[in-house]
């Protein structure tokens, strides 16, 4: 859809640090991150809010979102992780989207008043989607 920043990401028009590439969706750093490893996973085809996600891909969308909630722990030794969805209201960008942010206890991290960092720089983002993408479970059925 012309003019939105996640679907040019998935096009690979706008610039991203992608975790992972998939049928089922994409994954990439948040520029905003709240903890560095902040995740935000996508489905390729540009919808707005989780009632738009047809039947049929909620499998494969939310078994993405899973794998990516395992690789954050694993990959980033987080102690756990917080998984959400804006719809509408909130939804910095109009495309669906889940966030998966790598917790720690005594993070600071309260409510929903989330604090934002930045990465040092492209080397440091590169280095957290290879972490990422390294310790990314395969999807089922796949090798």
């Amino acid at each position: 859809m012309g003019g939105c920043v996640f679907c040019g990401i998935v096009a690979g028009a706008v610039p991203a640090f992608r975790v992972v590439d998939e049928a089922d969706g994409v994954a990439f750093l948040d520029t905003r991150p709240v903890f560095k490893g902040h995740v935000l996973v996508v489905p390729r085809t540009h919808l707005v809010t989780l009632a738009d996600l047809p039947p049929e891909s909620l499998t494969g969308y939310f078994g993405l979102v899973r794998r990516l909630a395992v690789a954050v722990e694993a990959g980033l030794d987080a102690g756990g992780t917080f998984v959400a969805m804006n719809n509408r209201v909130s939804q910095s960008v109009p495309h669906l989207h889940t966030h998966v942010v790598p917790r720690t206890k005594g993070d600071g991290l309260r409510g929903f008043f989330w604090p934002r960092t930045r990465y040092a720089d492209d080397d440091e983002a590169s280095s957290y989607a290879e972490r990422l993408a390294a310790a990314l479970p395969s999807a089922p059925g796949r090798a």
